[in-house]
């Protein structure tokens, strides 16, 4: 490069320190968040120019561009939702920039539903969600634009595709639940910003029930006892196959805190609780008929089990004290999903062990049966099986599939009667749709101690399982949300490790991977042990001999953005080069912006001298010291981003440009803001400018040659 530092945009540090709960905490950087100041429109401006210029000269970019392309471009397949013998589902042809949604019929024709590029031939609208009504003639689904993830809801007929109904604004997040007939369906709509103060016009959803085709101001409303206490709560809805039975739940903000009511729809009842917030306890519910006997209540919750319990109850006596454990809680895996089978009403349970997916079989009294087969150590993307307008099938599950070298594939389980009938036998439905060459890679799972002794997982990805040299390796996480980072296909990593790089991915405190405890050990005042589990895991992969500090990259999104700088601040020297991206940095005043409040349960709330206290402690904006050499470090964000605002790595990457000690030529700090796209989906050419830019990035700053033979 032949950039100097002095070439870093100018920003102005304002000498503003607050006093919170007798914390002096500077913000010199907060005129940023005037998104409109001419100060920061030219900031913008000019890191994006800077960061264009730097990243074109990387080497070797149009080789990783065209490698990505081949990798993504394979395509993706869903497993089916059925529907009175016709199955919906998703499929990517090969040279296809978004998923379309097709219909096949019960003769095997297919017909494609709706296609978001014949919509939008710029790529900028998304289909955000997609629900059949019990029938199969009508599809409710929601659209967005330009990454905004502001879904308005539409409803068409599957027979014609006439647009019967839509668009319906304010519907971000909302589940619909179809009454049968298909005239009617429950949904999610925020009141009006008119109704509420401007800076809440994100949250107040309300749970209302829509006839398909009249204005929906005039929707009725549900409400039950304290179903609308807290402005933050996001709804799940969801209705019994007869149309009896509604079950409404609801968490504040991102909270592992679920509400839950029932509603029985045939007597006309309102919806009454099952639990509240003072349970403090996770929980889906919903109302099966089985063929035969009386409709029940279902539900998987962690009330007295952190890896989650199935339980039942009759739908009329549905409170705590009538449940019936089903199937108890496993000390080694988590309980995700359940399924009814046709055939004896036998319950199909998805697990996941150590972050791998498994398929178990029970009784419907939930007595064991037997481990059903699955294609390998993966993920589980999807499971169905046919609902009772589908003629056959009583015995079949259908899974959607994938790996880390395994794009999307469908399979198809026949459960056998018995264990003694012979094996249940799986069958692939259908694999990804274009071909891609991978040479022989190995994946493995490995173990070390993070800083306070407990055992963490690693997937590891690299040309062999044992390592020959030090190589250039790719460190990525989450650690956050009970979200779990499974197996699965990814371009990004395979085009590393192809190029002679190994890619890592550990399970981190704070998701999902060990269940609900592991979920906490990773939030709120115990956050820093996410950040420890992974600097262990750097420390792992260096004194094993896969790597070394100065071939070490890191890249995270969002919480994982998070994770990202605050490794970098905490430990600069460990670390050559970073891609963090959309990325929570300014954690003392994250709350102030787009969905921030929604997450003050995850980390702990500014408001509070205690929990500002845990904030400030690994905060990464409020941690950048000067004089130290930081890492190589590319801020990739959204403009339309509307879950984390972009000013968070602004502010972090001003900070940093002033404060590194590293000359631009050995570790620059870039920002890069992409317009028209948020948080969330994108375009598969989006995609791969992306990941080129990310990927070349890190290449070239741990000597990783991208355009080796």
């Amino acid at each position: 490069m032949t950039t100097s530092v002095s070439s870093y945009p100018s920003a102005e540090r304002l000498p503003l320190v607050d006093d919170l709960h007798g914390h002096l905490v500077a913000d010199p950087y907060r005129w940023l968040e005037e998104r409109d100041d001419p100060r920061t429109v030219a900031f913008q401006q000019e890191q994006n120019a800077l960061s264009a210029a730097t990243l074109a000269e990387a080497p070797g970019r149009a080789a990783l561009a065209a490698q990505l392309h081949r990798l993504i471009d394979v395509g993706s397949v869903s497993a089916p939702a059925w529907r009175a013998n016709r199955q919906f589902f998703l499929r990517r042809q090969p040279g296809q920039e978004h998923s379309v949604l097709l219909v096949r019929e019960p003769d095997g024709s297919e017909r494609v539903l709706l296609d978001p590029i014949a919509l939008d031939a710029s790529g900028k609208t998304t289909l955000d969600s997609w629900v059949p009504s019990r029938e199969g003639t009508r599809l409710a689904y929601q659209l967005s634009v330009g990454g905004n993830e502001e879904s308005l809801l539409h409803v068409l007929d599957v027979d014609t595709g006439a647009l019967l109904d839509g668009p319906i604004d304010r519907c971000r997040y909302s589940p619909v639940a179809w009454l049968p007939g298909g005239e009617e369906l429950f949904y999610v709509r925020r009141l009006a910003p008119a109704e509420v103060p401007a800076d809440e016009a994100m949250f107040h959803r309300r749970v209302r029930r829509h006839r398909v085709g009249t204005d929906p101001d005039s929707d009725e409303l549900v409400t039950g006892a304290g179903m609308y206490d807290d402005l933050t709560f996001y709804f799940g809805c969801r209705v019994s196959a007869d149309g009896a039975w509604l079950v409404v739940d609801a968490s504040p903000g991102t909270a592992p805190r679920d509400s839950v009511w029932i509603a029985d729809l045939a007597a006309g009842t309102a919806p009454t609780p099952v639990l509240t917030q003072d349970d403090a306890v996770r929980c889906t519910a919903w109302v099966e008929c089985p063929p035969e006997g009386p409709a029940r209540l279902f539900l998987l919750t962690t009330d007295g089990a952190p890896r989650f319990r199935l339980c039942a109850a009759d739908p009329h006596a549905p409170t705590r004290e009538h449940w019936q454990e089903l199937v108890a809680e496993e000390p080694d895996s988590v309980l995700e999903g359940v399924r009814l089978l046709r055939a004896g009403s036998r319950l199909v349970l998805a697990r996941s062990r150590h972050a791998v997916g498994e398929l178990h079989l029970h009784e419907a009294d939930g007595s064991y049966l037997r481990q059903l087969p699955v294609p390998g150590t993966g993920s589980l993307t999807g499971l169905s099986v046919a609902d009772a307008h589908t003629a056959g099938h009583d015995s079949d599950i259908w899974i959607g599939y994938t790996d880390f070298t395994t794009p999307s594939q469908v399979h198809r389980i026949r459960v056998s009667a018995s264990a003694s009938d012979g094996t249940d036998a799986a069958t692939l439905v259908e694999a990804a749709p274009g071909a891609v060459d991978l040479p022989e890679l190995s994946v493995q799972q490995v173990q070390y101690r993070s800083t306070d002794g407990e055992t963490i997982r690693m997937f590891l990805v690299s040309a062999a399982p044992l390592p020959d040299r030090p190589r250039p390796t790719l460190l990525t996480g989450y650690g956050g949300f009970s979200l779990s980072r499974e197996p699965g296909y990814a371009a990004s990593a395979l085009t590393w490790v192809q190029a002679g790089g190994v890619w890592a991915l550990p399970s981190l405190r704070g998701g999902g991977e060990e269940g609900e405890d592991w979920h906490r050990a990773g939030m709120r005042a115990h956050k820093q042990n996410v950040f420890n589990d992974f600097h262990c895991a750097a420390e792992h992969l260096v004194a094993e001999g896969w790597t070394t500090p100065a071939q070490l990259a890191i890249m995270g999104g969002s919480n994982g953005g998070l994770l990202v700088g605050a490794a970098l601040t905490q430990r600069p020297d460990l670390y050559r080069a970073v891609v963090c991206s959309a990325p929570l940095l300014d954690m003392v005043r994250y709350e102030l912006f787009s969905l921030g409040r929604t997450w003050n349960d995850e980390y702990g709330t500014a408001a509070d001298p205690e929990e500002l206290g845990w904030l400030l402690g690994y905060s990464p904006y409020h941690h950048v010291r000067e004089g130290t050499a930081y890492p190589a470090t590319l801020f990739t964000v959204f403009a339309s981003d509307s879950r984390v605002d972009p000013v968070h790595a602004e502010k972090m990457c001003a900070a940093l440009q002033h404060a590194t000690a590293a000359p631009f030529d050995v570790a620059p700090i870039l920002l890069r803001t992409e317009l028209d796209v948020g948080h969330g989906a994108r375009s598969l050419s989006r995609t791969v400018t992306l990941a080129t830019d990310q990927l070349a990035f890190l290449a070239q700053h741990t000597d990783l040659r991208l355009d080796a033979d």
